[in-house]
């Protein structure tokens, strides 16, 4: 089974690479831009068959390594 993991910058803490993304898109004339936030995306393959047992281990896979629950929240999809 195949999982997709997004692992974002939760929206109260500052976002500098997202600010320079947002910076450098402005100054190639995307004026309309008003807000960038980065993040990063997994696709994990999973020798699973059962949609609840593969959620559990994406949910374990996000809070061991793949997100920095303090600043970072992820989603599952």
């Amino acid at each position: 089974m195949k999982i997709s993991i997004i692992v974002t910058i939760k929206k109260e803490v500052l976002d500098p690479q997202g600010n320079v993304i947002q910076q450098t898109l402005k100054n190639m004339g995307f004026k309309s831009i008003k807000s960038v936030r980065q993040g990063k995306y997994f696709d994990i393959e999973l020798d699973e068959t059962d949609k609840k047992e593969a959620k559990k281990v994406a949910e374990e896979i996000s809070k061991k390594l793949l997100a920095n629950l303090i600043i970072e929240e992820y989603k599952i999809i």
